[in-house]
């Protein structure tokens, strides 16, 4: 028998109009949870020891987060096949998670950091939980996962987080941006990376606090880029590393192992052209969501110091399949036309600065375009880099052009060559071992972290 009663008003707001379906006990369960994250217990904690009234008016254990329980690798991938053979858990995404913990493993321990063991486990263990189970037990920032019924499977009633067209990223009470921090940190080689032009970062920052937009056209490598890319400026520029706006394709915000990356990052979430027409009844809806998401970064625009980054290549970049080389993928011009003229139209100065990006060993992603979302997790312990080159002014750079077409045209052929030439900056310093070494008069290599 359900005992019905009204919920707190913010995990009402997750659960619109389902709030009644939940018996008081699994409620009050979920109070308890959402109880100790905002007491600042720790997901750990929390987990471990949630302390609620029963219907009865005594008081039971929550031991409901296995994963963060778990004291050792071994533990914690036993309850991954405990989920399978309860049911719970189909044995190909269990497979894909246990690769994804020996990968991450391997990649952490080639770094030798003295606390590699208690950083795998912690970390694989957040990652496992999040995206497994979806326990999103963060009032109404996120939804609810409860069970219903001791007979039902563990967690039966699920609202899964959607994201919306322009989605900030959630910093509270879980903190989704440092989750993702630490998470990449380990698999970073220090010592063999480097930032092109820091100074302009700075620059960069002025600008925004004197409320100007900045555009960085991007190429794309990894998954791993938004962290890559604010792990380089954390100790110098925090502002631009918590702030920047990523415009994300669709499959960053829906494969469940990318989900709780995604969350703690600035979005706007897009559909990439390679992948509007893999399912063609949906190519409409997603052009619709599209035009929806542009307006949103229009909006953002005329508020002014926002920094967005935006990849017009429409994916990550892929090695050459017969030389195996990489390279930054050809920009597509429309795409950086329609960012230039959001930025210009938007009645606050724009900047627009061409940004490269070398981090693809981090987490290589597949040979060839993929309409499946679900990848295989390749993971590897890496130097990566970054650089930046001065802005570029649409006006001057196409001042010889006849026609609009070919203005467009100049214009994103300029800002992909800058990007190339400070990626084989980049490049000449970490694979060819040249380091510093590596700068040229037009790219200043650093480390700021040092």
């Amino acid at each position: 028998m359900l005992t019905l009663s009204s919920p707190p008003p913010k995990i009402a707001g997750a659960l619109p109009g389902l709030w009644f379906l939940i018996p008081w006990r699994e409620r009050a369960r979920a109070e308890a949870v959402v109880r100790g994250i905002k007491e600042g217990r720790g997901w750990r904690s929390v987990g471990r020891r949630a302390l609620v009234a029963s219907d009865k008016g005594a008081e039971e254990e929550v031991d409901s987060r296995p994963f963060l329980r778990a004291r050792t690798g071994e533990e914690l991938l036993s309850h991954i096949r405990r989920e399978v053979e309860n049911g719970r858990l189909c044995s190909d995404v269990a497979n894909g998670l246990e690769e994804l913990y020996y990968n991450y493993q391997n990649a952490v321990l080639q770094g030798g950091h003295p606390n590699a063991k208690e950083i795998i486990l912690s970390n694989m263990a957040v990652a496992f939980e999040l995206p497994v189970f979806q326990i999103h037990l963060l009032e109404n920032y996120i939804g609810v996962t409860i069970c219903v019924g001791k007979t039902k499977a563990l967690y039966c009633f699920q609202d899964p987080f959607t994201f919306s067209p322009y989605h900030k990223a959630i910093r509270e009470p879980f903190d989704y941006y440092m989750f993702g921090q630490n998470y990449i940190r380990p698999l970073i080689d220090f010592r063999k990376s480097y930032v092109g032009n820091i100074s302009l970062f700075c620059e960069i920052e002025e600008k925004l606090r004197q409320g100007h937009n900045v555009v960085l056209m991007s190429n794309h490598q990894s998954e791993a880029d938004p962290a890559v890319f604010a792990l380089s400026l954390e100790r110098t520029n925090p502002r631009i590393a918590e702030t920047i706006v990523f415009v994300a394709g669709d499959r960053v915000v829906s494969d469940p192992l990318c989900k709780p990356f995604s969350m703690g990052r600035n979005l706007i979430c897009v559909y990439s052209k390679k992948h509007m027409d893999d399912v063609p009844e949906l190519t409409e809806m997603k052009r619709r969501a599209n035009t929806r998401s542009l307006k949103d970064m229009a909006l953002l625009l005329r508020g002014g110091s926002q920094i967005i980054w935006i990849a017009p290549s429409g994916g990550r970049d892929r090695p050459d399949p017969v030389t195996g080389e990489w390279s930054p993928a050809p920009f597509d011009s429309s795409s950086v036309d329609n960012m230039r003229r959001l930025v210009e139209h938007s009645g606050v100065p724009g900047h627009i600065y061409p940004l490269a990006l070398l981090c693809y060993e981090v987490m290589p992603p597949p040979p060839q375009v993929e309409k499946q979302i679900g990848e295989r997790r390749t993971i590897s312990f890496h130097g990566v880099g970054m650089s930046v080159a001065p802005e570029m002014n649409y006006k001057d750079v196409t001042s010889h052009c006849e026609n609009l077409e070919e203005a467009k045209e100049v214009f994103s052929q300029a800002l992909y060559n800058s990007v190339t030439e400070q990626y084989n900056v980049l490049k000449s310093a970490i694979y060819g071992c040249r380091g510093l070494e590596a700068s040229t008069s037009v790219v200043s290599l650093s480390q700021p972290w040092q």
